[in-house]
């Protein structure tokens, strides 16, 4: 038995790991809170692999998916704590061979603004379902205002 070769990414919710064994038969996954098992046959020749993982946060391993292709077994780690970013899949700091990062996945949302964002609008989107017409006149927000700096004043000319 071997390890299957795997990547693996981070997102605010949950850690993505792909197994990338192709014709993959017989797939076992156990989840639990701190780690989990993969294992299954691939290829032509039967190649038995089997990877034990202790993760480096714990998980909801009743939340937590797999799906087969015939290229890959993708898994999905839901977090237990939604938001904590992942610096690494495994709980040991030392490498891995079978393990690399999924670049072409991995985003660092911890800054992303897009995801603030979404947010932002989420809650706008809320506020706005709530009704605005039973608050409160802000300083007569409502009257007109002539300034200095209106748009439709001439602007003298430089010349």
């Amino acid at each position: 038995m071997q390890p299957a070769t795997a990547k693996w990414y981070d997102r605010r919710d949950s850690v993505f790991v792909e197994f990338c064994v192709e014709d993959s038969k017989d797939v076992k996954i156990k989840f639990n809170k701190s780690k989990f098992d993969f294992s299954c046959v691939s290829g032509t020749d039967d190649l038995k692999h089997h990877n034990a993982v202790e993760l480096f946060g714990e998980i909801d391993s009743k939340e937590s998916k797999h799906r087969r292709t015939d290229r890959s077994v993708l898994c999905c780690l839901r977090k237990a704590e939604v938001g904590k970013s992942w610096p690494r899949l495994t709980k040991d700091k030392a490498k891995c061979k079978w393990l690399s990062v999924d670049f072409n996945n991995w985003k660092d949302w911890e800054d992303d603004s897009d995801e603030d964002m979404s947010s932002f609008d989420k809650f706008s989107e809320m506020m706005n379902s709530m009704g605005g017409d039973d608050l409160p006149d802000l300083d007569g927000a409502d009257e007109e205002h002539d300034s200095a700096d209106s748009d439709d004043e001439k602007m003298p000319d430089l010349e």
